[in-house]
C-alpha cells in the first residue's frame, strides 16, 4: 500500500476497490480508496474521497480527489449507484 494523503482506518467506506486515471496520454491502473464522510461536529456537507495508489509518480503525482456535496446529491448519487448497482446484479445471476 502506498503512502496516502487519506486516513484509511475501520471507518473508511472501501478501502479496496479498482481504479483508473485516464489522462490525454496515459492510463493508469491501481488499488483505490473510497469514502464518504462528513464532519462530527455541525456538518455542512458530505464528502466523497478517491485515493488511487501511486506507487509510480511517472504518470500521476500523489494526490486525492475530493466532492463536496449537499445532502441531497448525496442522496441522488446514493439512489444511481443503487440503481446501477441492481443492474449490474441481474446480468450476474
Amino acid at each position: 500500500m502506498s503512502d496516502r494523503l487519506m486516513t484509511v482506518n475501520a471507518y473508511t467506506t472501501l478501502d479496496y476497490v479498482e481504479g483508473k486515471a485516464v489522462g490525454e496520454t496515459f492510463e493508469w491502473e491501481s488499488v483505490a480508496v473510497v469514502n464518504a464522510t462528513a464532519d462530527r461536529e455541525d456538518p455542512d456537507s458530505v464528502r466523497l474521497q478517491l485515493e488511487l495508489d501511486n506507487l509510480s509518480e511517472e504518470f500521476l503525482p500523489k494526490h486525492m480527489q475530493e466532492l463536496e456535496l449537499t445532502p441531497s446529491q448525496a442522496r441522488e448519487l446514493a439512489a444511481d449507484l443503487e440503481k446501477h448497482a441492481n443492474r449490474v446484479e441481474k446480468t450476474s445471476e
